[in-house]
């Protein structure tokens, strides 16, 4: 009886590394897509993000271009902006426009947290994740309910990517 005992645990310890490292080996082969507001459930709000070009502070290809591109999506982010705020001093260190318009979107929400003092947690010298640095701006938000907000801000800049360039009406 000890013998199959010993052997189920065997089989059940083999079976659960495989699963773990399954997993593991999924989330590596990620790495190499462009950049993204978030993943979901597996976004760690605890620690910055590094990576690639867009994601160590260097512009996003391209973002100033659809900008202009999509006026509808440019009017959302204007919108947003603080008063007196210049688009471009606005998105300056942001590591790519999903950051970008996730933060503006916990400045909408939370306007007792000023933007300029959100902007320089997330883009300066030792950076921050936009659920530690809204803690950081407002200790009296918990930890876990800077990150659901975070969160909460990543999808509605999600929602605010996809919106489609305005088509012009036919005459």
């Amino acid at each position: 009886m000890k013998k199959f005992f010993a052997l189920l645990f065997a089989f059940t310890f083999v079976l659960y590394l495989s699963t773990v490292t399954s997993a593991q080996g999924k989330a590596v082969g990620q790495q190499g897509r462009g950049p993204e507001v978030g993943r979901g459930h597996d976004i760690d709000h605890n620690k910055p993000h590094t990576g690639t070009q867009a994601q160590q502070g260097q512009p996003e290809k391209n973002w100033e271009q659809r900008l202009e591109q999509n006026t509808a999506l440019r009017m959302k982010v204007e919108k947003m902006l603080p008063p007196g705020t210049d688009l471009k001093t606005a998105e300056m260190g942001f590591r790519n426009q999903g950051q970008f318009i996730a933060a503006l979107h916990v400045y909408k929400n939370h306007p007792d947290i000023p933007f300029d003092q959100l902007q320089a947690k997330m883009t300066g010298p030792n950076p921050m994740s936009l659920g530690q640095a809204i803690h950081a701006l407002k200790p009296t938000i918990s930890e876990q309910d800077a990150h659901k907000e975070a969160e909460k801000a990543e999808q509605e800049a999600k929602t605010d990517l996809r919106t489609k360039p305005a088509t012009k009406p036919l005459s």
